[in-house]
């Protein structure tokens, strides 16, 4: 790239600090005239002190423009550096600024710049800790997560798992897609399953036991594997393992050991173990998700919560409205919504049409999995009011609020008739696509003084006798949820829904992600409840607080050890136990750029809560999940 950007933070003044950023022109031409256009999650606030030797031309949330004093060029090979104070916050690791930039000419084109980690000025920064220690198995097996109870001794590896005479087409398909499952995501590996007889395969015989509890299997280990369940779920999960155990033994053997004989008995802890994929922020195409699916498969997760709307994009096919994926799915320099977090100077448009939905929920409903779709409402709803702005109140203020990310105006108002009629439209599709019940309306993050600038908000809280922000916001809620039960369909969203008295408990299920005490109060308020905390389950935060750890720092860190350690239902009186329907990670992608950054963080915490949503509290180990935990399969 012809032009470079460094930038730097120093503490001073407190609280939030000074950024310095340095254009570097690597060209061999001068570059006089242009502007510098750049997005950082640490922004410019509102207000700021305007900057030491730049120009603030402007800024959308994350995206900022700067334009050098007048007159100035940059020599080929010369820098210009700039410093600007009244940041929204000190910044916490080495991503936690300039993330893309691009440098607009003299003649409008626009050319995308390298981008350096964010310097800590004031000291040097202290390495990363290891995130896993060495470990140490307790048996020779590789499954993961770690069943309820396992008794067997190891013997050698079979070439492969095979069907035992006379099995049924329905236990057939059930074995052919477990092994479909291992080859896509070890395609160099030993396959797992032949359906027919091989010179030293294994049988597995199928049997139904309607005693066990849905999801339990049983493995028999004898010259003939017998598999009892007493559902397809069941089944599934002991093929799973099964492939886990012969997979780890035959590309691992000189660590793990295939079963000669025993017994694993195993049912899952939780109904509700999930895994909740952010692809408004940074778009994953439908290849990657599918293949994201087959991991939580591989580790026995069944819901998998698609978040598929926000503030940055609309990313999903709708027929009734075209303009949200032609205006709300697209971003660059020149389209309506300027880049966001990760995004290049260059115009695109990402969305999944309403056949890759419909792929997607398929193999997912292959694999076990059930699909949640999250839009976003009332807030997170900038590219859904660029789409459509008869949505808008036209006689508010167009800055009147700004949401915690920076946002202006971004949350869809209740007094605005045609918001339901759009949102009615939205459902309608989205029922045809997802056989989930379960819709997540999302419901976090309004700001607290949302709408009140606006008349026809204004107006009908005076007709509803409504007080502030969160109780129009809770009659807006109550109106989707009846509109989600006219079309049999459940609502879950974030914590915030019960704000300002909230909607019903009654087929509600909430997500508590601000702390575990908020799940606690919400369970008290009557309502079911995931667990879904942010310093323990949000795999987009760091792993360590060093400054060289990348991720977001706003929970604090979270390391693989706290991540495995934490109980979703401690500190749950005894009669709000049940309330705990399951637990969730999240994976917000506003600081994943590629599968790199990505596989960094996910893995091994995805693995750490999905053992946590499985593996009984006396059955867990640390060291033994370590050991195990380094084999992950990546995206």
């Amino acid at each position: 790239m012809p032009y470079r950007v460094e930038n730097s933070w120093s503490p001073s003044p407190a609280p939030a600090g000074t950024l310095t950023v340095t254009l570097h022109n690597l060209s061999d031409q001068p570059l006089a005239g242009f502007r510098l256009s750049f997005t950082a999650i640490t922004r410019v606030a509102p207000g700021a002190p305007a900057p030491e030797n730049a120009v603030f031309v402007r800024r959308d949330a994350n995206y900022h423009e700067f334009a050098p004093p007048a007159g100035l060029s940059v020599p080929p090979g010369g820098a210009w550096t700039f410093r600007a104070t009244g940041l929204n916050r000190a910044p916490m690791h080495r991503l936690d600024c300039v993330k893309t930039a691009y440098v607009t000419l003299a003649d409008g084109r626009h050319v995308d710049a390298g981008v350096g980690d964010l310097v800590l000025d004031s000291a040097a920064p202290e390495a990363p800790p290891a995130r896993l220690p060495e470990g140490r198995l307790t048996e020779p097996f590789a499954l993961l997560p770690w069943p309820a109870r396992v008794e067997l001794r190891p013997g050698e590896a079979p070439l492969a798992l095979t069907p035992a005479d006379g099995t049924a087409r329905e236990d057939l398909l059930a074995l052919a897609e477990a092994g479909a499952l291992h080859r896509r995501l070890f395609g160099a590996a030993q396959a797992a399953v032949s359906l027919s007889p091989v010179p030293g395969g294994r049988a597995v015989e199928f049997a139904r036991d309607p005693g066990l509890a849905p999801g339990a299997y049983r493995l028999a280990f004898a010259p003939t594997i017998r598999l009892e369940s007493g559902d397809a779920d069941g089944r599934r999960h002991g093929l799973v393992a099964l492939v886990q155990l012969l997979h780890g033994a035959t590309e691992s053997g000189d660590v793990f050991r295939f079963p000669a004989s025993g017994v694993i008995e195993d049912a899952p802890r939780h109904g509700w173990r999930a895994c909740h994929l952010d692809v408004s922020r940074h778009f994953w195409p439908a290849d990657d998700v599918r293949r994201f699916l087959d991991i939580l498969a591989w580790y026995r997760m069944n819901v998998f919560h698609w978040h598929l709307t926000d503030d940055e994009a609309w990313r999903f096919e709708v027929r009734a409205f075209p303009e949200l994926t032609a205006i709300g799915a697209t971003r660059g320099a020149d389209a309506r919504l300027l880049p966001q977090l990760g995004d290049p100077a260059a115009t695109r448009t990402a969305f999944y049409t309403q056949a890759e939905l419909r792929d997607v929920v398929a193999h997912a409903a292959r694999l076990g999995i059930e699909v949640v779709p999250e839009i976003e409402t009332p807030g997170h709803a900038t590219a859904m009011l660029a789409a459509l702005p008869r949505l808008v109140d036209p006689d508010e203020p167009a800055e009147s609020y700004h949401s915690v990310q920076g946002y202006p105006n971004n949350a869809l108002n209740p007094a605005v008739e045609a918001t339901y009629e759009v949102l009615g439209a939205i459902l309608d599709e989205m029922v045809e696509i997802f056989p989930s019940r379960r819709i997540h309306i999302g419901g976090d993050e309004v700001a607290d003084n949302s709408w009140l600038a606006s008349p026809l908000a204004r107006a009908l809280m005076e007709r509803e006798g409504l007080a502030g922000t969160f109780e129009l916001q809770a009659w807006f809620l109550r109106r989707l949820k009846g509109m989600l039960t006219e079309r049999d369909r459940v609502l879950v969203g974030w914590n915030e829904v019960a704000h300002g008295g909230g909607v019903p408990p009654e087929g509600t299920i909430l997500m508590a992600w601000q702390s575990s005490e908020v799940g606690i109060a919400l369970a008290r308020e009557g309502y079911d409840v995931v667990m879904t905390p942010g310093q323990a389950y949000y795999l987009d935060m760091a792993q360590s607080p060093v400054w060289l750890e990348p991720g977001a720092g706003w929970a604090g860190s979270s390391t693989p050890a706290q991540t495995y350690a934490y109980e979703a239902d401690e500190g749950f009186p005894e009669e709000l136990r049940a309330k705990v329907r399951g637990v969730q990670a999240c994976i917000w992608c506003e600081h994943f750029h590629d599968r790199q950054y990505f596989n960094d963080l996910v893995f091994p915490r995805l693995a750490a809560v999905a053992e946590a949503a499985w593996t009984p509290p006396k059955a867990k180990d640390w060291l033994r999940f370590a050991a195990q935990a380094r084999r992950c399969p990546g995206l």
